[in-house]
């Protein structure tokens, strides 16, 4: 194998990114160095914080440089190595590329375990990322207690199924915020939600005056904008928040126009915790021993959208945007 492709950033995007933002191509694999290895990327995970990668922003790692490969986390196979430690064979999962083989030293790699019973895909989509952002996210953070009313948005995505079924398991009663009736009922039906409120068909804040009418304990916020605006209206005094995303923001070129919410914290005595997963990252067996356990037994149900081809990575991702992916967002780069 002597080529490879790749996706490349072009410019930094100004809103919702489009195809001109990005390079893909072919491009010449060198050769391997003492100390590298030559992985090909099985899966490409696609997550929200992407859009904040390829922006100036603040941001938990340095923003991807105009002409770099797109970073994304990947799992794959070591098919070459020099590396003293990692054999051909190994799977390896963590930081990497937009691209079909990756050489690399092993920084921000690691082996991924594997469990009975649970594919490649289930186990790296569960546990790369979503799975510690919403065990750690909820656990650490929220403390759910039982009989406490935990909200959840983007409940059908891959972090807020986890939290829900989780916060069930800790005996919470849960609704969760999704768009469209075949994602409510996936959440309700087959997560085992509560109720689920379909926030493309009728008003939030409605919704849970109706679902909650004693107010909300628990947000987990993952969207912004008017969802989140209505339930922090209805937060319980004391209540806590869960700050783990806004991708209904992450494209926004203007100043928020969305009222205030700071009175409301202030007023009810709320707690409001950002967290990002790579805080928990000395943590993460923890949390793949449990979820695995509970996956294992039943008690913890995940869904992958698993999309197919390198080369339909940027209109997957913009997918993700719109809200048009069902689950975890999964890439299948090479079989």
């Amino acid at each position: 194998m002597s080529t490879r492709h790749a996706w490349r950033l072009a410019r930094r995007p100004a809103g919702s990114i489009v195809a001109d933002d990005f390079r893909f191509g072919s491009e010449s694999i060198p050769e391997l160095s003492d100390g590298q290895f030559l992985l090909r990327v099985r899966y490409l995970s696609l997550d929200p914080a992407q859009r904040v990668f390829i922006s100036d922003q603040e941001q938990f790692l340095p923003p991807v440089e105009l002409g770099a490969p797109m970073r994304g986390l990947v799992v794959g196979i070591v098919e070459r190595s020099k590396k003293e430690g990692i054999a051909e064979g190994t799977i390896l999962s963590g930081v990497g590329e937009w691209a079909d083989y990756i050489v690399s030293d092993g920084t921000g790699l690691t082996e991924l375990a594997a469990f009975p019973g649970l594919s490649l895909a289930e186990t790296f989509g569960t546990f790369s990322l979503v799975g510690p952002t919403a065990y750690f996210g909820l656990l650490d953070i929220a403390n759910p207690q039982s009989g406490e009313t935990l909200v959840v948005s983007a409940a059908a995505g891959g972090v807020g199924q986890i939290v829900g079924q989780i916060g069930k398991l800790k005996g919470c009663r849960v609704i969760g915020i999704a768009g469209g009736p075949e994602k409510c009922a996936f959440v309700t039906e087959q997560l085992g939600f509560d109720a689920c409120i379909d926030y493309k068909s009728v008003d939030v804040g409605e919704a849970l005056d109706q679902l909650a009418p004693e107010g909300v304990d628990i947000y987990f916020e993952q969207v912004g904008g008017p969802i989140r605006n209505a339930v922090m209206e209805r937060m319980k005094m004391f209540g806590r928040v869960s700050l783990c995303g806004i991708i209904s923001e992450y494209n926004a070129t203007d100043a928020d126009t969305q009222p205030s919410f700071w009175w409301t914290i202030m007023m009810r005595r709320l707690t409001v915790r950002g967290f990002i997963f790579d805080d928990y990252r000395t943590r993460f067996p923890e949390a793949m021993e449990n979820m695995a356990a509970w996956m294992q037994s039943g008690d913890l149900t995940t869904r992958q959208d698993i999309r197919q081809g390198l080369a339909n990575a940027l209109s997957s991702l913009q997918d993700l945007y719109s809200g048009r992916n069902f689950g975890k967002l999964l890439l299948e780069v090479t079989p």
